[in-house]
């Protein structure tokens, strides 16, 4: 394993680099590097997670759905049922007259938390399916 840093170089369009930088302001992050660096590891944890064949895991699944698509609440409803098993609870606020957030709290098996995100990715009305991993 190699100490010290390596420099890289990153193309971005004008306007993401605009984004990222207010955001870092906005974070009370000093330099980009730093960030990029947060950034990178999440993006490290997430993917490794994601990509396990097998094993355990904890996090947390947070949606955004258009609540009058119709039975929208419903099929979501139904998805989560069939997996109680790594999903236990949910919080759940309205946006707006449209839109609703709900959060999922799950631990289990990585290949069933994959199987929750893509059904419900694939419900008619949502809108954004994150999955954030978090390691205690």
């Amino acid at each position: 394993m190699s100490k010290g840093v390596s420099r890289i170089s990153v193309s971005v369009s004008p306007d993401l680099l605009r984004k990222f930088d207010e955001a870092l302001k906005r974070l009370g992050y000093e330099e980009r590097s730093k960030a990029i660096q947060t950034a990178m590891q999440s993006f490290v944890t997430e993917s490794k997670w994601l990509c396990a064949k097998q094993g355990r895991g904890i996090g947390a699944i947070v949606m955004v759905y258009d609540s009058t698509i119709r039975q929208v609440g419903d099929i979501l409803t139904e998805i989560q049922h069939k997996y109680r098993g790594i999903a236990e609870s949910m919080i759940h606020t309205h946006l707006d007259e449209r839109n609703c957030l709900q959060i999922i709290p799950v631990r289990g098996d990585t290949a069933e938390v994959k199987s929750l995100v893509e059904a419900l990715m694939t419900v008619d009305g949502v809108k954004q399916v994150k999955l954030t991993i978090v390691t205690p």
